[in-house]
């Protein structure tokens, strides 16, 4: 009888380089274009702070936050300070909107003072948690442009606050004394009543006040009582 011929032993087929480098794991950022990324991962740095608070925002609770890889946060930020940084700006930036957005429809100087400085509390107010690291300077890195440029416009608004109550042109760059002095001044008493507000300790002082008074109310004596002579 013809033995029937054994079948030939299956090699490996060799794969050329150009297919090596198709073949690999799925990357978890691969949903993502490079901005896109960027993007989703301060929006869920700000989540994490918003849930957990500044100290408990890490580069891994953001990369999990984000169904990305630990590695993806690095990557885009270099370390928690650099993401803090760059979440900052992105809050002086809605802040400066917010204070311009305020007075785009009110010509009075004084009003629009008051509505500017009722604004920078009602962001205070809306967003405690982006605020209060807006103003944590240990936790960020100053020099960062982002931040720089963005820290730099608010302050611009702020001198815009300072300049209608003083009826005069300010400019930031080259102040005079006077004019450093109410800038100090009222950014001290706007910003220090919103942190009074985010801590609780007005409710003693709005409790004394006839019913209906507001902390708007309030906030705008304040601020005629300390007009420049």
């Amino acid at each position: 009888m013809r033995k029937k011929p054994l079948p030939k032993r299956l090699s490996a087929k060799k794969i050329s380089p150009s297919a090596a480098k198709s073949v690999h794991k799925p990357d978890r950022d691969q949903p993502y274009h490079h901005g896109d990324l960027h993007e989703a991962l301060l929006q869920a740095a700000k989540r994490v702070a918003e849930r957990d608070g500044i100290n408990g925002l890490t580069l891994r609770a953001v990369a999990r936050e984000a169904g990305v890889s630990h590695a993806a946060p690095s990557h885009h930020f270099g370390d928690v300070t650099g993401l803090l940084s760059e979440l900052a700006a992105i809050g002086f930036k809605i802040f400066t909107e917010k204070l311009g957005a305020a007075v785009r429809s009110e010509t009075a100087p004084d009003a629009a003072a008051a509505r500017k400085a009722s604004a920078y509390v009602a962001f205070a107010r809306e967003n405690p948690c982006m605020f209060q690291l807006m103003f944590r300077g240990e936790r960020l890195d100053q020099a960062r442009p982002a931040l720089q440029e963005a820290a730099d416009a608010a302050f611009h608004k702020l001198a815009d606050l300072v300049a209608a109550r003083r009826h005069e042109d300010v400019a930031p760059d080259h102040l005079t004394l006077e004019q450093a002095a109410d800038i100090a001044r009222i950014w001290s008493m706007v910003h220090g009543f919103a942190m009074l507000y985010l801590d609780g300790r007005l409710t003693p002082i709005m409790q004394g006040l006839p019913p209906g008074t507001t902390e708007e109310t309030l906030l705008a004596a304040m601020l005629m009582e300390r007009r420049p002579a």
